[in-house]
């Protein structure tokens, strides 16, 4: 079970050729090239077969990781939110960043029994068995534009649920946004119809 929620996350599969699959840049910012440059490839994580795609140099490093805000910032801006929400655990480190930016609140989208309030949550189903997250019963509601981030698109039904338990408060979701998405995953396809869906680099 805890290898089937981490291939959830972040990982690359080989292709027959043993090759990673290909990559696309969503702008041809050259600030862009700079974050790709410090993702780190790791292979046979966390099992063989599999190239796991490490954002912590970029993390890591300020300008890199600034960079990486900046970005993040320019395309959600415009969709006006009112808060950010984060997807346990690192869209917490993006989405707490992100808000502060733009001088909004922070949501923090939690593991079932993780958070001390009155909380509620959404049960969506994962390749064996099922998961549910909570936020609080205040985080959000009527007039509230709330924006999802997270640090990764995969499979997407972490970011559908998170989408639905935020807009069953009464507020609206204009925008998910993503650092990477692993387009060969079909992780847009789990997510509500009428969201925006960006990401920054595309495999």
């Amino acid at each position: 079970m805890a290898i089937c929620k981490q291939l959830e996350r972040a990982f690359l599969p080989l292709t027959a050729s043993g090759m990673a699959e290909s990559m696309t840049l969503m702008s041809n910012d050259p600030r862009l090239e700079n974050i790709l440059s410090a993702i780190r490839d790791v292979p046979d994580f966390p099992k063989p077969g599999i190239i796991f795609k490490d954002i912590a140099p970029v993390l890591g490093d300020p300008e890199r990781f600034s960079e990486t805000l900046s970005l993040m910032e320019e395309r959600i801006a415009p969709h006006q939110p009112t808060k950010i929400a984060g997807i346990d655990a690192r869209g917490f480190i993006f989405g707490a960043a992100l808000a502060d930016r733009l001088d909004i609140g922070f949501i923090p989208v939690r593991k079932k029994g993780k958070l001390p309030w009155e909380t509620i949550g959404k049960a969506y189903t994962l390749e064996y068995g099922e998961a549910e997250i909570e936020i609080h019963r205040d985080a959000a509601g009527e007039g509230d534009r709330v924006v999802l981030v997270d640090d990764l698109l995969a499979t997407g039904g972490t970011a559908g649920a998170a989408c639905e338990l935020i807009e069953s408060t009464g507020a609206k979701v204009p925008l998910i946004s993503f650092f990477i998405e692993l387009s060969f995953l079909d992780g847009r396809s789990k997510l509500p119809a009428g969201i925006l869906v960006d990401a920054l680099i595309k495999y």
